[in-house]
């Protein structure tokens, strides 16, 4: 058949007008952003975050100086957090304004898979015991982590036991110090680390002990220094 040049035409206009319009959904399909991981900090097992109330601020005070028709913002308090590591990543401890947590990889506490303690892992319960005493703490936390390799179920007994193991030499190094302890086992909840890879599968293998600062001493050693 034999098109005439205005058929012709039209034609072609339907034929680009279809190919544009493919090439538009193609590039919106190929466009579709992917999942991306969530990259922020891990959320805190139950009960082991503590927040100091907020100041109270007179929003009339004359030292105060707002602009016409501004309001103050509710205050909050934002807690400064201060980290150090070993240089293998065996110990961890972390300072806040309410807390101090010490976090042991699993590693340099029990063998593998197993909640009985090395006999070098004393030596680092013990010194925790020593800060204990140092802060004057009187509720201790320890929590048991592990990855995520074999079962939840598993990782649950395997990390409440560990706790306990741990419990056990620090309750034994503080002697008659009334300390009151929280233990709990989270198999592979609240992961601080990649469990993709082995470096940050050893960092979820953990055992962290956490207690609050002695708020008092620290407000006398600022007077001190001041």
């Amino acid at each position: 058949m034999t098109l005439t040049p205005r058929r012709a035409t039209a034609t072609a206009t339907a034929t680009a007008t279809t190919l544009t319009a493919l090439a538009v959904l193609a590039t919106l399909t190929l466009t579709v952003p992917s999942a991306v991981a969530d990259d922020g900090d891990p959320s805190a097992p139950p009960g082991s975050v503590t927040t100091s109330p907020p100041p109270d601020v007179d929003a009339n005070s004359p030292g105060l100086k707002l602009a016409d028709g501004a309001t103050l913002a509710p205050a909050k308090v934002l807690d400064i957090k201060s980290v150090v590591e070993d240089l293998g990543g065996e110990e961890r401890r972390e300072d806040t304004n309410a807390d101090v947590t010490f976090a042991l990889q699993a590693e340099v506490l029990f063998p593998k898979d197993s909640p009985k303690l090395n006999p070098e892992a004393r030596s680092r319960i013990n010194a925790i015991a020593d800060e204990i005493k140092k802060q004057n703490a009187t509720n201790v936390r320890v929590f048991g982590f592990t990855d995520n390799l074999g079962s939840y179920a598993h990782g649950l007994t395997l990390s409440k036991k560990r706790a306990e193991a741990v419990h056990d030499q620090l309750a034994s190094a503080l002697g008659s110090q009334d300390v009151t302890f929280e233990v709990r086992g989270y198999s592979e909840d609240y992961p601080i680390a990649d469990n993709t890879s082995e470096q940050g599968r050893r960092k979820n293998r953990r055992v962290e002990v956490t207690f609050p600062r002695d708020t008092a001493s620290s407000e006398s050693q600022k007077s001190g220094a001041s």
